[in-house]
């Protein structure tokens, strides 16, 4: 006991001061606990304001992307329109306009070099000769030529015939004659558009036609499906996944859309492969599957897709390992009969 008492400290004698009691701490007031729980839900509130307002953004700039890019493709269809018909210098300021908004336009900087070179071309001047004076009485003539023309659905001989009455009389059956116009533009817009694979020209038909009337739902659904089809082609084989967007809505309403190379489904077959090819490149495999199997649900993969096809389906759904069975061991038999005494 005495050695144990040795090793320790010395007791200090208790102090005066010692003997006075602790004084208590004070606690925080209530009102401020109450202010940093206003203060912290303040900020979550403004957190969830400003990411709604930034998600707000993306998507009012990628509606306005989308609206560009349809300007843009107007301007180059109504361009190669311009072109057709000789209308060079129309075109280069349309070409012009394209590459001022956006210099990396698919074409447009060769469609502008094959305008400069055509409008460079000096065109014969026609010797002058004596112009008789114009027979009205030909409008009559004229005029039925041109219902036979409908009749026939011969659309541009209709319009010749229709522009011979307005050079020989503008004021002859007003009335009936723009009605003609508007119904010989507007089935040859259309038959550009889906006979021909024209969607350009289909357009700007179509675009002339409702300068004399209102367009019908049918002629205005073709005449959108037509220029959904020029974006999405100009995403091809720059933007797969933009491509897949576009083509994925024409598939379901116009599949047989086409621009005289592919339809819209073949499109979007080929689009939704090389978009899938893409994202397992990136091993991104449940993405890479889906776009395979919307492209086979119209045809059958090409080897390499339907290669990557499956890999990507069974890394994104790898199978479960089947539990081994569990064998119980026998019980040993207890015994009955009860030992025998020696």
């Amino acid at each position: 006991m005495s050695e144990q008492t040795g090793n320790t400290q010395p007791i200090r004698p208790l102090k005066e001061d010692d003997t006075q009691p602790l004084k208590p701490v004070k606690k925080a007031p209530r009102w401020r606990s109450i202010l940093l729980s206003i203060l912290g839900f303040l900020l979550l509130i403004g957190l969830g304001g400003f990411g709604g307002y930034s998600s707000g953004i993306k998507i009012r700039k990628s509606a306005e992307n989308a609206i560009f890019t349809q300007q843009l493709s107007e301007q180059f269809s109504y361009a190669l329109v311009d072109i057709e018909f000789g209308r060079y210098e129309n075109a280069r300021q349309r070409l012009e306009f394209i590459i001022r908004k956006d210099p990396g336009y698919p074409g447009v900087q060769q469609k502008l070099t094959e305008v400069l070179v055509l409008s460079a071309i000096p065109t014969p001047t026609p010797a002058p000769t004596l112009t008789a004076t114009p027979d009205f009485s030909g409008a009559e003539s004229a005029f039925q030529r041109a219902q036979q023309l409908i009749l026939a659905q011969d659309w541009p001989g209709a319009l010749t015939a229709l522009d011979t009455i307005r050079k020989l009389d503008q004021s002859y059956k007003t009335a009936q004659v723009d009605g003609m116009y508007y119904f010989a533009l507007r089935n040859y817009g259309y038959d550009l558009v889906t006979k021909q694979g024209n969607l350009e020209g289909g357009i700007y038909y179509l675009t002339l036609a409702e300068r004399f009337g209102p367009l019908d739902n049918s002629a205005i659904g073709l005449r959108e499906a037509a220029r959904t089809y020029i974006t999405g082609a100009s995403f091809w084989e720059l933007d797969w996944r933009q491509a897949v967007q576009y083509f994925t809505e024409l598939s379901g309403g116009w599949p047989s859309l086409w621009d005289g190379t592919m339809t819209a489904s073949q499109r979007y077959y080929f689009a939704s492969m090389r978009y899938g090819d893409e994202l397992f490149q990136r091993l991104e495999y449940c993405a890479a599957y889906e776009q395979y199997q919307h492209a086979a649900a119209i045809n059958e993969l090409e080897a390499g897709s339907a290669n990557n096809s499956n890999q990507a389906f069974q890394q994104c759904y790898p199978p479960t390992a089947t539990p081994e069975p569990v064998i119980l061991a026998t019980p040993e038999a207890v015994p009955t009969d009860p030992p025998t005494v020696p």
